[in-house]
């Protein structure tokens, strides 16, 4: 992986979190949204092209940073994604 390469997050649930923080506090990153991994096995955020990765999935190669990921993120602040009806 190059410094251009996007980053690419394993999570385990196909709804995933994406604020584009990390390294850089969330009110640096942009607008939180919600994407949803579909049979693909992996969501592009169309923010800032970080690549999330269902564990156990069709694209999971293993080589993907860990699951630090934005599911705990999310769990660390006490957020629950919409349900949009559902």
């Amino acid at each position: 992986m190059n410094k251009y390469d996007p980053e690419s997050i394993r999570v385990r649930e196909p709804r995933v979190a994406c604020d584009g923080s990390g390294d850089i506090p969330a009110a640096l990153g942009h607008p939180r949204v919600w994407l949803q991994i579909d049979e693909k096995g992996y969501v592009d955020c169309g923010y800032c092209d970080r690549h999330f990765i269902l564990v156990g999935g069709p694209a999971d190669t293993g080589k993907a940073q860990a699951p630090e990921d934005a599911n705990e993120m999310v769990a660390k602040e006490g957020l629950e994604p919409p349900t949009y009806g559902l």
